[in-house]
């Protein structure tokens, strides 16, 4: 049916071009209703691979969460259990891990990351603008499309983000303490803003509602950066965070091992595989 389709629309073609007074060989008909099967071909082929967001499930919603360490061994552990769009990290999480800040060491384990989830977050480091910018590019060489890099919104690293953001890189504003930066945030073009919500609170500041302002104002504008709420000491105050519309969030293996407590669940489960084990 599909070949046939082919040729009816050759023969329209031949038909057209012959009333338009363009000369078309037999041979090129052919040729061009060959040139249409095979693409109609490939374009049901491909409908069929997975997309850059496999990992993302489809009723995930516009929830993000990633997992904040460069432990890879955690890495192995939690990955794999799908709930998390990324991994997040910076220079102070590698020298705790003991990996080495280093160009080549960061794409390693980007590939690695990647195995499991969308994003991969880095942050590059340097003195200028111009070197943030270097930095940032070679670190997202290797996917420009799922490495995300870091610079901290001082005023030299917005406008090393600047230079990244027109250069077609993703790019995070980190180290964030106060409301007012969702607004440079927004305008330089970064995906996301991160605020220290723990650290904030450890200075005596109210971080929940530093980053409930934050969002206020990104909605306010219309921008598409997301808050991507760091610096989270329990489980709780990211679930109530969640519960008032925040979204974006990363956390350490710790807060992610105490989404999963709940001895109540835990005992219906091992009820459930008792009696499987009974009945089989």
């Amino acid at each position: 049916h599909e070949s046939t389709l082919l040729s009816e629309q050759g023969s329209l073609l031949h038909q057209v071009c012959t009333f338009a007074g363009i000369g078309i060989s037999l041979i090129d008909l052919k040729v061009y209703t060959m040139f249409l099967f095979l693409l109609f071909w490939l374009m049901t082929l491909t409908s069929f691979l997975p997309s850059a967001s496999a990992f993302s499930p489809e009723f995930r919603g516009a929830c993000r969460l990633f997992l904040d360490t460069a432990d890879t061994t955690e890495w192995d552990d939690l990955l794999p259990m799908g709930i998390f769009h990324g991994v997040t990290c910076n220079p102070t999480l590698l020298e705790r891990a003991g990996e080495p800040c280093t160009i080549k060491n960061l794409h390693k384990m980007s590939a690695k990351a990647l195995q499991f989830t969308d994003e991969f977050m880095c942050q590059a480091w340097g003195g200028t603008a111009k070197e943030l910018y270097d930095c940032g590019m070679e670190l997202s060489r290797p996917d420009r499309e799922r490495i995300v890099v870091k610079v901290p919104v001082t005023a030299t690293g917005v406008e090393g983000a600047a230079l990244l953001v027109r250069a077609n890189c993703r790019v995070c504003l980190t180290a964030s303490y106060n409301h007012k930066q969702a607004l440079i945030a927004a305008n330089v073009g970064a995906e996301y803003i991160a605020p220290y919500l723990g650290r904030m609170t450890d200075a005596g500041k109210d971080g929940a509602a530093e980053c409930f302002k934050m969002q206020e104002i990104i909605q306010g504008i219309e921008a598409d950066t997301r808050v991507l709420v760091a610096s989270i000491r329990d489980c709780q105050t990211m679930i109530d965070l969640a519960a008032e519309g925040m979204e974006t969030f990363t956390f350490s293996p710790a807060v992610a091992r105490e989404l999963f407590v709940e001895p109540m669940t835990k005992e219906a489960a091992s009820e459930f595989e008792a009696a499987a084990a009974r009945n089989c």
